[in-house]
């Protein structure tokens, strides 16, 4: 009886240090190039939800290819217990093309390094960069017209756009 009681002590414990195998802790819900023509820059936004509690101090990674060419952008984002929404935004890229794949890589790591869930995606643009304008369009905390693009706070027939070396 005594040896029962141990062991299932023992097995509680050690169930209650590690996570259980089963749901992933985080479900990929969107993905999608967010285009800011305003400011002339576009970012990759990827959305989760949270399915599954994570320990305290779990980090997530995501790695997005570098639509530029070069090495893939890193984005490293502690995950807080309370907030059931994770929101990645990548740092600012440029040369993305139309209808092309690129590749997505997140990975969810526990307080110990440990990888808790790896989830790799791709994400398509609709459109192709160079619609964005070559410069911002405004300026500022007031979003004031930027005087490069507006001269004489004057719109441009043209509306110079921005380029991708090939």
């Amino acid at each position: 009886m005594k040896n029962t009681i141990a062991i299932a002590l023992v097995a509680a414990a050690l169930a209650g240090c590690q996570r259980e195998t089963g749901p992933d802790p985080l479900k990929l819900t969107g993905k999608m190039f967010v285009f800011n023509y305003r400011l002339a820059y576009a970012t990759y936004t990827v959305t989760l939800n949270k399915t599954q509690p994570l320990p305290d101090g779990s980090i997530v990674v995501a790695s997005f290819e570098n639509p530029a060419g070069g090495e893939p952008l890193t984005l490293t984002r502690e995950l807080f217990p309370k907030l059931d929404k994770v929101v990645l935004e990548s740092p600012d890229i440029t040369c993305v093309r139309k209808e092309r794949p690129y590749a997505v890589t997140i990975e969810v790591k526990g307080p110990d390094g440990a990888t808790l869930q790896k989830l790799e995606t791709t994400v398509i643009s609709d459109v192709d960069q160079s619609v964005m304008p070559a410069r911002p369009l405004v300026v500022g905390p007031a979003y004031d017209k930027n005087p490069e693009v507006f001269r004489n706070g004057l719109a441009p027939t043209n509306f110079d756009t921005s380029a991708c070396p090939t």
